[in-house]
């Protein structure tokens, strides 16, 4: 039966879910409070971490390494040849005189025919050391160090241009991320103003001192400054994700200072470059350079090659010349030789292949070079460029300044002009999208100066004087 609660019973207060809710939610944020933040990133600590930590830094660096150890390599063939042999085998002793042609199939026999033949096996033994030596090569092995040394230079050439193409991404990632966030601040700013005035309309429309209409339009206008600001969000979540991968950190949650980057920079002088100079120019002349060098060992390869050797070498065989058999002879050598001479071979018929390889790599010289002309010429056409932009940048910065003053006097204005009923919502909405434009576009202007000289940096192929303007 159902027992009605006595009033003399102690319950137990229970809380709402509502009260539960808040309360988990302020333990959250305290917790989230509690945990150590990460250093906020500086555009310097963006260049530096992205050098330490990109993988095509660390392939670039390999490769120069492995090209240094190519001149290494291409040095040894200076030294003489050294061959050590140590051979134990069993096998038949008959032998037929006749010619073989060289080839690396059959086994050789050595020693005179016998009269008889037989299938018994004898235990063969042979120990030796062969040195073999170029006295001189009328420059060749000279060529092929250069060889080496100018593929090193080109390999360093390619470390040092994606260094700085690595580090300028890395920049420009940085400064994206800036503009996103600033174009974030004024688009909050904007919701907050759209909010201010949808409540005030709403207050206007409930004392029937404005239609309703105004109501449902600033309801409108602050759905779009609401999506608008969704999107800017969107865009600096995207910002931050591409510049934790320029730094070699992808899926990090970086927080941003800006510095003096908000700031107009000074007007500096802009030095004159020396294109050749550049990183991409040192990389080209580097490719020039190896296909001068590879000109110069075809220059050096038709040429006759003496090849001093001297060997000295033990024999041993369980096979006797009475067609007997000791095979206690064969374990080990016990007729020894020695021989030494030079020999002389002429590749005759190479000249043919050799002279179409040297034309083949003038012409490849020849592109090279063009290459090289083609590089210059792109560099000569983005400092055109970079200036352009930076003087074009600094005058739009400027021209701002005076737009997002005037719209916001623009908008002070209709807010009194509505308030009196001199106009109507449209122009305070206009007025206010106005405004919210004119702060993206300030903010972002700013900071296209710093991008433009980021342009101009790179084409110094050094970063470190904007890097120290911006520090």
């Amino acid at each position: 039966m159902f027992r009605e609660p006595n009033a003399n019973m102690k319950t137990t207060p229970r809380l709402s879910p509502f009260f539960l809710s808040v309360i988990l939610c302020v333990w959250v944020a305290v917790v989230r409070a509690q945990e150590p933040q990460p250093p906020k990133l500086k555009l310097g600590d963006a260049v530096e971490l992205a050098l330490k930590n990109y993988p095509a830094i660390r392939a670039a660096k390999a490769q120069a390494q492995s090209a240094e150890a190519g001149i290494e390599s291409a040095k040894t063939v200076l030294l003489p040849r050294a061959d050590l042999l140590w051979q134990q085998n069993r096998a038949t002793r008959n032998n037929l005189f006749g010619l073989l042609l060289p080839q690396a199939t059959l086994p050789s026999i050595s020693g005179p025919q016998l009269d008889t033949t037989s299938l018994e096996t004898a235990w063969g033994s042979a120990a030796g050391l062969l040195v073999s030596w170029e006295p001189f090569d009328f420059g060749l092995r000279k060529s092929q160090i250069e060889l080496a040394k100018a593929q090193h230079k080109q390999a360093a050439a390619a470390e040092a241009l994606t260094q700085l193409d690595v580090s300028a991404a890395a920049a420009d990632a940085f400064l994206t991320l800036l503009a996103a966030e600033q174009t974030v601040r004024a688009a909050q700013a904007n919701v907050e103003r759209t909010e201010t005035l949808a409540k005030s309309v709403a207050v206007l429309v409930t004392n029937q001192l404005r239609p309703g209409v105004d109501s449902s339009r600033a309801e409108a206008e602050l759905a779009a400054a609401r999506n608008q600001l969704i999107q800017a969000e969107q865009t600096a979540e995207l910002a931050r994700a591409n510049l934790a991968e320029a730094i070699g950190q992808p899926g990090a949650n970086l927080s941003i200072e800006s510095g003096k980057l908000l700031e107009v920079p000074p007007a500096l002088s802009s030095p004159s470059l020396n294109f050749s100079l550049h990183p991409w120019a040192l990389a080209q002349t580097a490719a020039i350079d190896i296909a001068k060098a590879r000109e110069k060992v075809l220059e050096h390869t038709w040429v006759p090659r003496f090849n001093w050797q001297s060997a000295i070498y033990g024999r041993g065989s369980g096979a006797l010349l009475d067609g007997t058999f000791n095979n206690s002879r064969g374990l080990y050598p016990d007729t020894f030789n020695w021989a030494s001479g030079i020999t002389l071979t002429f590749p005759v018929m190479d000249f043919f292949g050799v002279r179409a390889r040297r034309k083949a790599e003038a012409n490849n010289t020849l592109a090279e070079q063009a290459r090289y002309d083609q590089v210059v010429n792109t560099l000569k056409t983005q400092d055109t460029r970079a200036r352009i932009l930076i003087e074009s940048a600094r005058k739009i910065a400027a021209n701002n300044e005076v737009q997002v003053k005037a719209a916001q006097e623009t908008l002070t204005r209709a807010n009194i002009r509505y308030e009196y009923g001199l106009t109507n919502i449209v122009e305070v909405a206009d007025a206010q999208r106005l405004v919210a434009q004119a702060e993206i576009e300030a903010a972002v202007a700013r900071l296209a100066i710093w991008r433009a000289m980021l342009a101009g940096a790179k084409l110094q192929g050094d970063l470190k004087p904007f890097l120290q303007q911006a520090k």
